[in-house]
């Protein structure tokens, strides 16, 4: 047996199509059946890591420029400009960034979660409300329907580690298949 694993690791070291292939399959196997598993049980969330695939958490300037523009909606629902600069991922996300998340029993006003809404994908917005609970993306002008009123129920997951535009890796084929507008960097 020890002899067929090294004979295998030896053909898996040639530089060769189909033992490239397969050392693929074995790389796919093993995230899918083994590391997704495992870190879904230790964040406590079925969806551990998320590619951000739209431009609704992108700040377009420095955070003092960005917050200065949009401090007329977060001012009228009681978020400071003091307040928002102490908030986690101050300056947003950008499409392409991973993003780990984190089951937690509490979010706060401020976090960066993603919620199963009546869309597509999951919404990756930040909270703004506990009460009830309700979301926005930092790039949005106004708030969706689909973010008042979350049920608690709906939250899959609280972003605690972003990882910049490695998931352009994952985007990269799926960007034609978007209209024009949504294509691309964020500017």
């Amino acid at each position: 047996m020890i002899n067929q694993l090294k004979q295998f690791w030896k053909y898996l070291k040639k530089d060769t199509w189909d033992s490239w292939l397969v050392s693929l399959l074995l790389i796919l196997i093993f995230i899918k059946l083994i590391f997704f598993p495992i870190l879904s049980i230790i964040t406590g969330t079925p969806l551990p890591l998320v590619v951000v695939e739209s431009c609704s958490m992108f700040h377009s300037s420095n955070f003092n420029s960005w917050i200065e523009q949009n401090s007329a909606f977060y001012e009228s629902v009681d978020i400071s400009q003091e307040k928002f600069a102490s908030f986690p991922f101050k300056n947003g996300l950008n499409k392409g960034d991973i993003i780990l998340l984190w089951r937690v029993p509490e979010p706060k006003i401020g976090d960066i979660i993603v919620f199963e809404a009546q869309a597509k994908h999951p919404l990756i917005h930040r909270l703004i409300s506990i009460s009830p609970l309700s979301t926005k993306g930092d790039n949005n002008l106004a708030q969706l329907s689909i973010e008042k009123n979350i049920p608690e129920s709906s939250i899959i997951g609280k972003a605690v580690i972003k990882i910049p535009l490695i998931g352009w890796v994952k985007l990269i084929f799926f960007e034609a298949f978007k209209s024009e507008e949504q294509r691309g960097f964020c500017s």
